[in-house]
């Protein structure tokens, strides 16, 4: 990947130690991923699923808290 940019590098990476990988959950078929909150609850991040209604169920929803 090539990224033109008048902003020096270390501007444009400022922080990115801090930024860390989702964690997976399989449910079913499905892969979510999520960060972990306080007090046991997590955070969706992403859903990963072959069946399109999957991604119409709010529960699923990036951004939804869900306890662990």
């Amino acid at each position: 990947m090539i990224f033109y940019t008048p902003i020096p590098l270390e501007q444009v990476f400022q922080g990115i130690e801090n930024v860390c990988c989702p964690e997976e959950l399989a449910v079913g078929d499905m892969t979510l991923q999520f960060e972990r909150l306080n007090h046991g609850e997590a955070r969706v991040v992403r859903l990963i699923s072959p069946r399109a209604e999957d991604y119409m169920n709010p529960a699923y929803m990036p951004g939804t808290v869900f306890r662990l």
